[in-house]
């Protein structure tokens, strides 16, 4: 079954997208206290990290393990598909800052940060290398992605090793999370899965590892009954809920995470499954975008629903629209941006390939 294939975690990302994007927006609202599976909203960039993890696996580890995998083309191709929008939005709040200096407005220095911009650019910003965020706050998670693409054939190595012992790959990367957790907090007193520009890099090296070992209980036919699939998938559901509104560690709601993408995995050649409807799996296609335009579209929208109603927290009718707005907003940035760019870089590798191949042949 191809990448293409597994619907319903395409459609995993835009739920994953929305956690986080609820995450940041309430406490904009006039709502109250921040429900108890809002306020882990942050851990809807694991959820990405895990399915990271599960779909480089699912898409490239028999060509690691068989020595058919190409780095730099590997490295090309995901490049491809972080950069652009990337750039984008890092211009784009550029040029809102320098609208709202003009303006006579105060910008905050997080935002115009010179000295980490070259960082930026270089999506090394959460290595450690910067004490400040600047820019876009969320392209930390894609640093840290762009970290496991460097490092990916390390993890498919070891996935490779591993690939007839599911169950132990699937011990060891809980062991790598609560583990990873613990070191984390025992060497810096802080949570790792709060760990954004000054720790991003390792935050996301616990869950695609779990992503890898999950990718391989999938692969063994664990879940191939779909009853079994959808215990699974319930199962996890429900611990997700309750790990996330006892105030269970982070590890153990990252756990149930990886258990819910397994099931849904299972599920996902079932007929009539609600997340392999088009419209989700679409929403689930743009969701990088809304990932990476929430905080810019925050900073534009709230500020001046702010202004114009004289209050700091936006009433429900106020807040909801713009909450809505960022799905479709994130489709023009994807359709006009984000595809556009990926293909015109993908359709560049190729010429090269076709004129390095004729240059083999002459």
């Amino acid at each position: 079954m191809g990448a293409e294939h597994l619907k319903p975690l395409t459609s995993l990302r835009f739920i994953a997208a929305m956690w986080v994007v609820l995450f940041h927006w309430w406490p904009k609202a006039d709502f109250g206290p921040m429900p108890a599976f809002v306020e882990k909203g942050y851990l809807g960039v694991e959820l990405f990290f895990i399915l990271s993890g599960f779909i480089l696996c699912h898409v490239y580890l028999d060509q690691a393990g068989e020595g058919r995998f190409r780095y730099g083309g590997f490295l090309w191709n995901r490049l491809a598909r972080v950069f652009p929008l990337h750039l984008f939005t890092t211009v784009g709040v550029g040029l809102l800052a320098g609208a709202a200096l003009l303006a006579g407005l105060a910008v905050d220095g997080n935002v115009l940060h010179w000295e980490s911009l070259p960082a930026n650019l270089l999506m090394v910003h959460a290595w450690g290398v910067t004490d400040t965020a600047g820019w876009n706050h969320p392209s930390w998670s894609i640093s840290a992605e762009w970290f496991a693409y460097l490092t990916f054939p390390i993890f498919a190595a070891l996935a490779w090793g591993l690939r007839n012992r599911p169950l132990v790959a699937a011990g060891l990367g809980i062991a790598a999370l609560f583990g990873g957790y613990a070191l984390y907090r025992a060497l810096t007193g802080m949570e790792l899965t709060l760990a954004t520009f000054a720790g991003g890099a390792f935050r996301i090296v616990p869950p695609f590892a779990f992503g890898c070992a999950v990718f391989l209980l999938w692969r063994s036919g664990v879940v191939a009954d779909a009853r079994r699939a959808l215990a699974v998938l319930f199962a996890s559901l429900g611990g997700v809920l309750a790990a996330t509104s006892s105030g269970a560690p982070d590890a153990l709601t990252v756990t149930f995470l990886g258990g819910l993408i397994l099931g849904l995995a299972g599920l996902s050649s079932t007929a009539r499954n609600p997340l392999s409807a088009a419209p989700l799996v679409y929403l689930g296609e743009v969701s990088y975008s809304v990932y990476m335009i929430c905080i810019p579209w925050q900073l534009v929208a709230v500020n001046g629903a702010q202004k114009l109603l004289g209050t700091e927290a936006l009433p429900l009718w106020a807040w909801l629209p713009l909450v809505l707005a960022i799905p479709a907003l994130a489709a023009g940035s994807y359709h006009l941006v984000e595809r556009p760019a990926r293909r015109l870089m993908r359709a560049f590798a190729a010429r090269r390939r076709g004129e390095g191949e004729a240059v083999q042949i002459a």
